[in-house]
């Protein structure tokens, strides 16, 4: 009976150890640490929040602004972590494409769409991670900077037709900030989900004919959401 009693308890012990074994190799498998580095892959969409000044042409103010329309791409994100809960990331993606459209439908009879753009949004983040390592679910809040590249600016051809030439707008530099988490599937991979807000501000110019015509102030300033899926190096 004692004997018995005591393999109860040894097994009873052993079998703890081997829970609070697991538990702390789980526990350490879910967390990050320095020096670890993480690639993902995923889409990216880039919804402006604009605001825009009177187009101007020729001297003349036509009464009518411009917003920006929405585009999803395909979104990859750089970290490396410089502490166990700190790391900088780099978010890049293929090139986004923005319809520009009047304010208002039509106002030069040339159809509602202004133009196109492309740009590339590139930012740079530093983000600190909430959880302890027992977690696998893993938030973060982040802030760093951005500049926004713009290129391919160009109006529509019944614009074109219309005299307007030679679209160009400013590049941007400017703040970003972020919510997001990990949620690790195992102590490789993981899905990621982050929401962004990037201070987006550029300038217009054009031609009409011989004059000269602007936007002196876009704010476009949007939103970005990415889903992804990640791997720890």
């Amino acid at each position: 009976m004692k004997n018995t009693f005591k393999k109860t308890v040894l097994s009873g012990a052993v079998l703890q150890g081997i829970v609070l074994a697991s538990l702390a190799l789980s526990g350490s498998a879910m967390a990050y640490e320095k020096g670890d580095f993480i690639v993902r892959g995923g889409f990216t969409n880039v919804s402006p929040n604009d605001d825009a000044s009177n187009i101007f042409a020729g001297g003349s103010d036509l009464g009518v602004s411009v917003n920006v329309d929405s585009n999803t791409q395909i979104g990859l994100n750089l970290a490396y972590f410089v502490t166990d809960y700190v790391n900088i990331e780099v978010l890049a993606a293929t090139p986004f494409k923005h319809d520009v459209n009047f304010s208002v439908a039509d106002p030069l009879g040339t159809g509602n769409q202004l133009g196109e753009v492309k740009h590339l949004p590139p930012s740079v983040t530093a983000n600190y991670y909430f959880m302890d390592s027992s977690s696998a679910f893993q938030p973060y809040i982040g802030a760093g900077l951005n500049f926004t590249i713009f290129f391919d600016e160009k109006f529509t051809n019944a614009n074109k037709t219309a005299g307007l030439t030679d679209l160009d707008l400013d590049n941007s530099f400017g703040l970003t900030a972020q919510l997001g988490a990990d949620y690790k599937i195992d102590e490789k991979w993981h899905l990621n989900a982050s929401v962004r807000y990037i201070d987006i501000d550029t300038e217009a110019s054009f031609k009409v004919g011989d004059a000269d015509g602007y936007v002196s102030d876009i704010q476009i300033d949007p939103t970005v959401i990415t889903v992804s899926l990640g791997y720890t190096f």
